[in-house]
């Protein structure tokens, strides 16, 4: 079975909540607590990786190739990403689909804004004409391998022209391909209600993320209003560095990382995480296939 046919399963049997994760550590680490599925997020792949802020300065070799980390640490789990704009225009949005595609992902958002985008709840975003946004996802469906591979058009057009124009942007997208829809940017449950009456059977991904414009609902509450895929998308990321800065700085004005190691994951659970014991064996089988011989054994 594909990622996309994984996630599409998941789907079928109720609600998704897709945890961020930017690395292949953090995603086995979220697999191994329960998650069915994940969010490659490019802001947290952007942070980490360069220091960059979330503005379309990673590349897409660069995405795709965090994607592969990812996908091979955690093969049965499906992982949808963020594409940004597609990197470009139609035929760079094509090469994003084949190469997301072949990095092992389930699916992948596309988004309206004008390149360089902007965070989805900062203000000063730009949007791209509405048919331009639905070539782009012409551009997509037509250049998966998959049927299955994940389509997930996103309208940034709360923030800057209002919820009827994201709306009437939604359907025209559904229209032209998009497996489902990602509204970014809604302000209030009563948004998050309209929207999803206005799009009946359609796939609907809310965005709860910190510190934005989005009111904090629960999972639940939104399985409720209708949206069946739900990303948190920079929660984990956020949580890391917070933990982070308190270990530098007691570092720094201590010199010992001793009070901090109640804390801390251990040695022997960070191997078995990664599957250490497995390594070895496979070192073990293949450098000393026999024993040792006994004195008078043939």
């Amino acid at each position: 079975m594909s990622p996309g046919a994984r996630l599409r399963g998941l789907l079928g049997d109720g609600q998704v909540v897709l945890p961020g994760v930017f690395n292949a550590i953090t995603a086995l680490q979220a697999q191994a607590c329960g998650h069915t599925a994940l969010y490659l997020s490019g802001a947290g792949v952007t942070n980490a990786l360069t220091g960059f802020p979330d503005i379309a300065l990673l590349t897409l070799t660069e995405m795709a190739q965090q994607a592969r980390y990812i996908c091979r640490a955690v093969p049965e789990t499906p992982v949808i990403a963020d594409a940004d704009t597609g990197y470009g225009e139609v035929l760079n949005v094509a090469r994003t689909v084949e190469e997301f595609e072949h990095a092992g992902l389930a699916g992948l958002h596309l988004e309206d804004q004008v390149a360089p985008k902007r965070c989805g709840h900062l203000d000063g975003k730009s949007l791209i004409e509405p048919e331009a946004m639905a070539a782009k996802i012409r551009a997509a469906q037509k250049a998966r391998h998959d049927p299955d591979f994940f389509l997930i058009a996103r309208t940034d057009a709360r923030g800057v022209t209002g919820l009827a124009d994201a709306i009437a942007r939604a359907k025209r997208y559904v229209d032209s391909g998009a497996d489902a829809i990602f509204p970014e940017g809604l302000e209030s449950r009563e948004e998050f209600e309209v929207f999803a009456a206005a799009l009946p059977n359609t796939h609907l991904l809310a965005n709860m993320t910190e510190f934005g414009k989005t009111p904090y609902l629960s999972a639940a509450e939104f399985d409720a209003l209708g949206y069946k895929l739900v990303i948190f998308p920079m929660t984990a990321f956020r949580a890391i560095l917070f933990t982070a800065r308190d270990v530098y700085t007691m570092l720094h004005e201590t010199g010992t990382q001793q009070g901090l190691l109640e804390h801390m994951q251990t040695r022997s659970e960070l191997y078995e995480l990664i599957g250490y014991e497995n390594y070895s064996e496979f070192d073990r089988g293949i450098s000393h296939p026999l024993s040792p011989r006994r004195a008078g054994e043939f």
